[in-house]
């Protein structure tokens, strides 16, 4: 029995990193054949297709910068990215259980061995495709790899525990992301001729072209989770020492990128309406989950601060250089923030009444 789990459960890991690895090799092979090379030597973008497969996992790198080999770190991976491997080992998991359907007491075993085969392969990766001037943190791979795969595994062929709360505090995050997303998309409409400067000066050309678009789309959930940040109060920072807020403003420079086009050019006391939005959230949350029980109010808030500092610690990292060591929110003051917006609301939602009555 467990050899026949063992194989089907090989067989279903592999096929989920081939559906990822195998995308990323062509692009980077069709990179590679445009822009030329000296050398010719095929390692080089087959090797760069092994760190975007680790890039998507949000698996941070080190770098060795040239000309000095000056020391630089790189940890704000777009988050898009992460959508497809989630997608794809929920897909695998599935198949796997129909083809273990006749014994479903097995499910648990077959979705940690799914689990652990696909981090010790992700963490091979990392370790086996290092040089000198980038190296995937291997000994973190199985940190990042294993929660992920475990989660996105536990999300198929079974109701989770805490299902109705987990279902409350997402729906009202996924509120506020989303009306974070037109906000977003509207200041971009807007600065539509700054995020056209941005694109002219890379000067990237046809297929550079189609990457950049390909990159702006995956880091769009970044940007979202700073504009939140931003209409929350806490800000966010592009680069060391900058502060972005409603009540404070320092900016040194910014990476030619095109969706920093949308960015504040100053200080704007009135996006601290924003802050009402999210204690309306609150109060929200305590209508959807009051009719259930108070329970399962108190576990949706605090499944929703969990899940806002993940959030904060996904939307935050370094990019490359030091002087970019400091990239998107500060997650202990959007977790701060955000959490304590989403309990206001919730204590004025249950207490305001309760007052009136009296």
């Amino acid at each position: 029995m467990f050899a026949r789990v063992l194989g089907s459960t090989l067989t279903q890991v592999l096929r989920s990193v081939a559906l990822v690895l195998l995308p990323t090799s062509f692009i980077t092979l069709l990179a590679w054949a445009t822009a030329g090379s000296a050398t010719g030597n095929t390692e080089d973008p087959l090797r760069a297709a092994i760190w975007i497969w680790l890039g998507a996992h949000q698996i941070p790198f080190t770098l060795a910068l040239p000309p000095a080999n000056a020391a630089g770190f790189l940890s704000y991976l777009p988050l898009g990215a992460l959508v497809i491997p989630i997608l794809v080992v929920r897909n695998s998991v599935a198949r796997l259980f129909e083809r273990l359907d006749e014994n479903p007491s097995i499910f648990t075993a077959a979705r940690a061995l799914f689990a652990i085969l696909y981090s010790g392969i992700g963490t091979l990766f990392a370790f086996f495709s290092s040089t000198s001037g980038v190296k995937p943190m291997w000994y973190l791979a199985p940190v990042f790899l294993l929660p992920l795969t475990l989660i996105s595994a536990a999300s198929v062929g079974r109701r989770l525990v805490f299902g109705q709360a987990i279902l409350y505090s997402t729906r009202i995050l996924s509120l506020l992301l989303g009306i974070s997303s037109i906000v977003f998309g509207t200041l971009i409409f807007i600065n539509l001729s700054t995020v056209k400067s941005l694109t002219v000066v890379l000067e990237p050309g046809i297929v550079g072209g189609l990457l950049l678009l390909l990159l702006n789309i995956l880091y769009l959930p970044n940007a979202v989770i700073a504009t939140l940040s931003y209409f929350s109060g806490a800000g966010f920072a592009i680069g060391t020492g900058s502060i972005i807020s409603p009540l404070s403003y320092h900016l040194n420079s910014i990476p030619a990128f095109p969706l920093l086009g949308a960015l504040p050019s100053s200080v704007s006391r009135f996006a601290l309406f924003g802050v009402l939005v999210i204690v309306l959230s609150g109060a929200l949350l305590v209508s959807w989950t009051m009719s259930l029980s108070s329970r399962i109010l108190i576990q949706s808030l605090c499944i929703s601060v969990v899940i806002t500092a993940l959030i904060a610690y996904a939307g935050s990292g370094a990019l490359i250089t030091e002087a970019m060591s400091a990239m998107g929110v500060s997650p202990w003051k959007f977790t701060l923030a955000l959490s304590g917006e989403l309990i206001i609301g919730v204590l004025l939602a249950l207490y305001i009444p309760r007052i009136r009555r009296r």
